[in-house]
């Protein structure tokens, strides 16, 4: 301090006091921001040491049987802050209503009336994000944050729960109790999960209320066959293990369309308590890697489902008689955007992900098909599709199946009841785990008739359906337009069924009609094409006839030039013997006759060598001819050169 003041002497006195001042205080609040930021952090460090702290992701089952438990807390809804929504479907599948939900008076009354076609929205209060809520739980207070990861994406939350504790027994005790409340209220659905070829993982896309096995309707013994035959291999784990035998059963349901297949799977998947993952092989970006990939990442105990699987392989979306499989490759273009924008899978890739070494085991792979023959027999071996089902029209035992699911019936001598309560009494064992429907009763209830009457009408609705010619999808939805009507249903099949094979006769008929005009049309084509062709034929003939006229005439009048040339020839070697006058001029003659005659000769050998057989006849009569014009020539040069000599 004082060589601070020596320093500050020579600016003066003043000055030096309100500089010594202003530094004191820069000190004196260093120092107490000092001491605040320890004292601080000691006691964040202090609390810290009591406090447990549990982050839950959102792409990982936990936070869902959090967000799920947390959502029935009275606690939950008397947030301080928090956010007004309408939608309260998580992505779990399951409605997350809080008790601070804005309902309307009259709700209770008409919970599930529609407005407009749609249902009343419900509006919900959600607690914020990045805003701490405090639940007290078993004795202890949790301090619960939600949090966005990705918040420029708008998804990916996370959630935060910290705790007073010496250990962490009460956080597995939440978790715990979170999670059986969530299978508890989600055992009546089916969780759907799709392949996500961008990032090969799997995405959630919904849940689907379980279906009852009851409403399958197949050949007496092949639902229980396929029931016992998946809880036998889900309880033979051990076994296969013993063996060496890969943990993996694989089913393939091939058949006609609408035959149920579909249906099936779901029922099964709801019937064993299992999630089903869907993998569709045509998908654009589906390659032998992101297959792998995604085959690596299914759970141990699940349906694996694979639709229309002669269908993978093929770039068009029609699969008829001619179809092999194959792409097609109409031009060079459109065959590399289909390949740069389609499916790169191979056959090859796709045998190693079901049973290769980095197959996943443990799960039930089900494969769908309408065309069995299409399949490559190293894909539908034993090993890869285990059992085989097939699927066919709808036969009467089917068809009176599916008529009792529809219309249900009262046991006879019950006493007379309501609607509701004798659907209450008379309840299929597969449908006890189903929820209980929160609705008021419809104005359009179904009439429920003695099991006698009901027995009588389905065989009524049986003996009317032709067999092996309907398929399950066309019986259900003609039911679906009659579903509070059975007696007038079984009334109008007949009907229907008549009007159905009218309009395939007529169909049939109009399809033989149109084939045969085409087939007259072929032929008409066909006809004209030959005529056509005989025409164009004829005409070249001709055309090569007359040239071969006119070459053979230019040849002829060739031959009698070169004739006369060498006639002009001879004379000029005559008339050399007989004077000496003329014995220049003869020589000049001679030499321009020799030259002609050799051009003549030159463009005779040119022409012969494009003459038709015809010719030589003809060359030999000009040769003829031309022997007797050298005569004459001959005779003629005689007496002009007598005439010259005597000159």
């Amino acid at each position: 301090m004082d060589a601070l003041k020596s320093m500050l002497s020579p600016l003066g006195v003043g000055s030096a006091n309100a500089i010594q001042d202003t530094l004191k205080l820069v000190v004196i609040g260093g120092t107490v921001e000092t001491a605040r930021r320890a004292s601080a952090g000691a006691w964040h460090t202090f609390l810290d040491s009591f406090f447990l702290t549990a982050h839950f992701s959102q792409e990982d089952y936990p936070y869902d049987w959090l967000m799920h438990w947390l959502s029935k807390q009275p606690a939950w809804g008397r947030s301080r802050e928090f956010e007004i929504t309408t939608r309260t479907v998580g992505r779990n599948g399951l409605t997350q209503s809080t008790t601070g939900d804005l309902e309307e008076e009259d709700e209770d009354e008409d919970e599930d009336a529609l407005v407009h076609g749609r249902r009343k929205r419900k509006v919900a209060f959600m607690p914020s994000i990045d805003t701490t809520h405090t639940i007290y739980y078993r004795g202890h207070w949790l301090r619960i944050t939600r949090t966005k990861r990705y918040p420029d994406y708008g998804h990916g939350s996370a959630l935060k729960i910290s705790v007073i504790a010496r250990n962490n027994d009460i956080l597995k005790k939440l978790v715990l109790e979170a999670k059986r409340e969530y299978e508890k209220d989600a055992e009546h659905r089916v969780h759907i999960f799709m392949a996500d070829t961008t990032y090969g993982c799997w995405r959630w896309n919904g849940a689907r209320q379980k279906r009852p096995m009851s409403s399958i309707v197949l050949q007496p013994g092949v639902k229980d066959m396929l029931l016992a035959d998946c809880k036998d291999f889900l309880c033979s784990e051990d076994w296969y293990a013993e063996r060496g035998i890969p943990f993996r059963r694989g089913y393939l349901l091939h058949g006609v369309p609408g035959s149920g297949k579909t249906s099936l799977i779901h029922s099964l998947a709801g019937e064993l308590g299992l999630d089903i993952y869907v993998v569709s092989l045509s998908s654009k970006g589906m390659s032998d890697n992101t297959l792998t990939t995604l085959m690596g990442h299914v759970p141990s105990r699940c349906i694996l489902l694979l639709e229309d699987l002669d269908a993978a392989f093929t770039r068009s979306v029609s699969r008829d008689a001619s179809s092999t499989g194959a792409p097609t490759t109409s031009n060079t273009n459109s065959t590399t955007t289909e390949t740069n924008d389609g499916s790169t899978l191979s056959l090859s890739g796709l045998l190693n992900s079901l049973d290769g070494v980095a197959a996943a085991e443990g799960r039930l792979l089900f494969a769908t098909t309408n065309h069995i023959e299409r399949l490559d027999p190293a894909l539908s071996r034993p090993g890869r599709m285990d059992v085989w089902v097939n699927f066919t029209h709808a036969t009467k035992w089917q068809a009176e199946g599916i008529f009792k699911c529809f219309f249900p019936s009262k046991p006879a001598g019950a006493s007379a009841a309501s609607p509701s309560e004798e659907l209450s009494k008379d309840v299929d064992t597969s449908q006890k785990n189903l929820p209980l429907p929160k609705r008021k009763a419809p104005s359009h209830t179904i009439p429920v008739l003695d099991e006698t009457e009901i027995s009588e009408l389905a065989k009524r609705f049986a003996d009317s359906i032709p067999e092996n010619e309907l398929s399950v999808a066309a019986l259900q939805g003609y039911l679906l337009k009659n579903k509070v009507r059975p007696r007038e249903c079984v009334d109008e099949v007949a009907q229907v069924i008549e009007e159905r094979e009218t309009r395939e006769k007529l169909k049939k008929e109009k399809a033989e009609r149109e084939a045969k005009e085409k087939k007259e049309t072929e032929e008409k084509e066909r006809k004209e094409k030959e005529e056509k062709v005989a025409k164009e034929q004829e005409e070249k003939d001709v055309k090569e006839k007359t040239e071969r006229k006119e070459r053979a005439k230019t040849k002829k009048a060739h031959r009698a030039e070169a004739a006369l040339k060498l006639e002009g020839a001879s004379s000029s070697t005559t008339s050399l013997t007989t004077t000496e006058p003329v014995v220049v001029l003869s020589t000049s003659e001679s030499s321009s006759s020799e030259s002609d005659s050799s051009n003549g000769g030159i463009e005779a050998d040119t022409e012969e060598s494009i003459t038709s057989e015809e010719e030589p006849d003809k060359a030999a009569d000009s040769t003829g001819s031309g022997d007797s014009g050298v005569k004459d020539s001959n005779h003629s040069k005689e007496k002009w050169v007598a005439v010259k000599a005597d000159s």
